[in-house]
């Protein structure tokens, strides 16, 4: 097994002025908090477990009550980006870091390798799927206009031992259709087939479905052929479209 990668975040560079992100922070609470909706949170809290509060602010809007405030950000640097969303994770409500998401994937561009550290550290805190596979979606578009240094980190990220981390590297390659690299996508399900984790292997299902749209021969054969070292639930989510 490679040796475990910390995946602690990274100091950001020239961070940006605290008061400055609190500025941020305080436009998107004041976005925000008018929405607050206490009877919807109720059913958004049950379905994630109780795991977090919520405002109850659906997503929709959200998305367009914090929309002028994303769009300010659009001269801040990588360093800038990385800060607000630390500050928005702290905050106790759930919305704040789907928020903290919604920025990182819209200036994902602006995001570099140097930028996966501070994200994967994001990934071990508040730990459910919905913020994971928010994030596991701007790690790949990171790593894809790197493939092969960012595919050395996702390597090692598989051996990690948070078990949200080693989805990431499963899920990180969703959406490349003929740019997945599909040996390492193979390698990946199969390296993490003995697992026993729910969303570890749903992940594994998931990440070879969605290759299976770009090339459902590729999976038949895998599946055919390796098969029966995957879990049924793994087989069950990789071959339900084909």
């Amino acid at each position: 097994m490679a040796a475990e990668v910390s995946f602690q975040a990274a100091a950001p560079g020239q961070p940006l002025a605290s008061n400055s992100t609190a500025t941020w922070v305080a436009a998107l609470q004041d976005c925000l908090l008018p929405l607050r909706d206490a009877e919807r949170a109720v059913p958004m809290q049950a379905y994630m477990k109780h795991h977090f509060s919520f405002l109850g602010i659906p997503t929709p809007a959200r998305r367009a009550a914090c929309l002028p405030v994303l769009r300010t950000l659009h001269a801040a640097e990588a360093a800038q980006l990385l800060v607000l969303a630390q500050s928005l994770w702290a905050l106790p409500e759930r919305e704040y870091q789907y928020v903290a998401i919604d920025v990182l994937a819209k200036y994902e561009k602006k995001l570099s390798l140097t930028a996966l550290p501070n994200l994967l550290a994001l990934v071990q805190e508040k730990s459910w799927w919905d913020s994971v596979d928010g994030l596991a979606g701007v790690v790949g578009d990171v790593v894809r206009r790197s493939p092969a240094a960012g595919q050395a980190v996702m390597d090692e990220a598989l051996h990690h031992s948070n078990l949200w981390v080693r989805r990431v590297a499963m899920l990180h390659q969703l959406g490349w259709r003929a740019q997945v690299d599909a040996q390492r996508l193979f390698a990946y399900a199969l390296q993490l087939a003995p697992e026993q984790d729910f969303f570890i292997r749903k992940a594994i299902g998931w990440a070879l479905r969605d290759y299976a749209r770009h090339n459902p021969q590729a999976v038949r054969d895998f599946l055919a052929e390796q098969g029966k070292q995957l879990s049924p639930l793994s087989v069950r989510e990789a071959a339900k479209h084909l």
